[in-house]
């Protein structure tokens, strides 16, 4: 049976978000690519035209993926139960696609994986500041900014290994905002 382009597209996606998580961006080739998923550096061009586009269908496959499977996390229901679900959410998505999450953090600087994070987060800022105003906090604006910097500091650590009590760092900050 012959192999589908699909699969073999595949291939190429998984191989390129293992190399450029581990080895990173810069200091992974096309050539490396092909070789390790076993195609041709041609085919690689031929699906995503050059590395540039290679890396932004992963990263905008990534966070598609990440908003298709944790649609019911981020609904509002209650403010306690919107900001714990926030405060949980780094976990599981690192847990979830460990790869991706690394290569997120390796990309932090690179501004089009900065901005398409910007993208992912930017719907929920306006909501976590609402959680904290019907919470009744003096001051939601600046508490908003401040979980989400906790938030993006436990998923970054995570990612790259450098936490490992992340569980318990979140339940810490559930117990300081009274969510539990």
């Amino acid at each position: 049976m012959k192999e589908t382009t699909f699969s073999r597209k595949e291939r190429i996606l998984q191989t390129a978000l293992q190399l450029f998580a581990s080895k990173g961006y810069l200091d992974t080739s096309t050539k490396e690519i092909a070789s390790n998923a076993g195609v041709s550096e041609a085919l690689i061009f031929k699906h995503f035209g050059n590395k540039e586009a290679l890396l932004a269908h992963i990263v905008k496959s990534g966070y598609r993926k990440v908003l298709l499977h944790h649609k019911g996390m981020m609904t509002y229901k209650s403010a306690k139960d919107f900001l714990r679900n926030m405060v949980q959410l780094p976990g599981k998505l690192v847990a979830e696609e460990p790869l991706f999450w690394k290569l997120q953090e390796r990309l932090s600087h690179h501004s089009f994986s900065k901005s398409q994070h910007e993208l992912f987060i930017k719907p929920v800022q306006p909501i976590i500041q609402r959680a904290f105003l019907e919470l009744g906090y003096p001051n939601p604006e600046l508490e908003t900014q401040f979980l989400l910097l906790i938030i993006d500091m436990l998923w970054k650590k995570e990612a790259c290994g450098e936490i490992e009590n992340a569980v318990e760092l979140s339940r810490l900050v559930e117990q300081k905002y009274n969510l539990v």
